[in-house]
């Protein structure tokens, strides 16, 4: 099978040790490039510049609570971070200053307080693995999209809601918006539309349940959430916006879709008969056929990249691959100049790609060669 060459763009090296900190991240378009890092105490984050040095001053935000005790997004300017934690949401500016605080009930499903802090908790052994939400900023940063545990403080949407969607102005923390999530979490993440600030993706997990995908559409005064059939893990939104990756919950199948849902005509990939099983793999092993990876992304409005590598690894080295949304259609295999490690490659805004050394300790920048 013939492959598409990788060429490296940039290294970029973390701002912390895996000793202090969890893996770096790169965030941003074009412009606005951000390197993150999460901390016990803190969000750091780096400006960059488009060729991925460091531009303008380290940016620490004090966080609220340990960092397995949540999630976090940042603005595209770094100038705030919100914290979504397992009772509460809270925007954190550099100075150490809480912007605003939202609260809501408790991500530890057998637990129906209304924690008026962490300290409450924090020590607390049946609190030890909670569930979870995310938050997530809008494409200009003047926005918070915050998936949420129900109640609110202030009440609740219906007697029946158990996971909240919330629209929330980024400058003083107001709830602009609510819809049910109709789901039950076990986690989350948000994608933003790269231009229209008022739109968002929503990709949420129940453990072996399932993977409720929503849309979201604001118009200044109405929240209107499309609810995706199916259950699919939202991986990447389109140059355009027009068009979402997504893989299924069982990672049969890679597939681009509009934001109802629908598959774009012949754009779906089943990873068994799309994909060559692993030269290594045993050939009439039925666990060694390959399956997509929750990983990946759109390179440009009409190229996606994916992965095998969870698949992969017991047969050896993992593989990533390029998909193209025209011509043959045919996923075809990436080759690098060394071996990029065991983790699935990061779709890079803007184009590129990203893939995090083995010790932590730096991220690569990959475009096609």
């Amino acid at each position: 099978m013939s492959a598409r060459a990788a060429r490296l763009r940039a290294t970029v090296p973390a701002l912390l040790p895996l000793s202090e900190a969890g893996l770096p991240e790169l965030l941003g378009r074009p412009g606005r490039r951000l390197l993150a890092q999460r901390t016990d105490d803190a969000l750091v984050v780096q400006p960059l510049d488009d060729a991925f040095a460091p531009a303008g001053e380290r940016v620490r935000l004090p966080a609220p609570w340990p960092r397995r005790r949540g999630t976090w997004a940042v603005a595209p300017d770094a100038s705030l971070a919100v914290f979504a934690g397992v009772h509460a949401l809270r925007a954190v500016e550099p100075s150490g200053a809480v912007r605003w605080e939202i609260r809501h009930g408790c991500w530890y499903g057998a637990c129906r307080e209304m924690h008026a802090s962490y300290e409450e908790y924090g020590d607390s052994e049946d609190h030890r693995y909670p569930e979870g939400g995310s938050a997530g900023f809008s494409v200009d940063g003047k926005l918070v999209w915050a998936h949420v545990r129900g109640p609110l403080s202030t009440g609740e949407l219906s007697p029946d809601t158990i996971d909240e969607w919330l629209l929330l102005d980024a400058g003083d923390g107001r709830v602009l918006a609510r819809a049910d999530a109709q789901a039950a979490a076990a986690g989350s993440f948000h994608l933003a539309h790269p231009t229209d600030p008022w739109q968002m993706g929503l990709s949420i997990g129940e453990g072996q349940d399932g993977a409720p995908l929503r849309w979201g559409r604001w118009d200044g005064e109405r929240l209107a959430v499309e609810y995706v059939e199916g259950d699919l893990a939202l991986m990447s939104v389109s140059p355009s916006g027009e068009r979402l990756m997504t893989v299924t919950h069982d990672q049969d199948a890679l597939a681009v879709r509009d934001p109802s849902g629908a598959v774009v005509e012949g754009l779906e990939w089943d990873a068994e008969s799309s994909l060559p099983r692993h030269p290594d793999a045993e050939p009439d092993n039925d666990e060694a056929l390959p399956y997509w990876d929750w990983a990946g992304g759109f390179l440009d409005e009409t190229t996606l990249i994916g992965s095998t590598v969870e698949g992969d690894e017991e047969w050896g080295e993992g593989r990533h691959w390029i998909v193209e949304t025209e011509g043959a259609r045919t996923p075809v295999q990436i080759s690098y100049p060394a071996p990029v490690g065991s983790r699935p490659p990061v779709a890079l805004e803007g184009g590129g790609w990203v893939t995090a050394a083995e010790s932590g300790d730096a991220l690569y920048v990959w475009e096609l060669g």
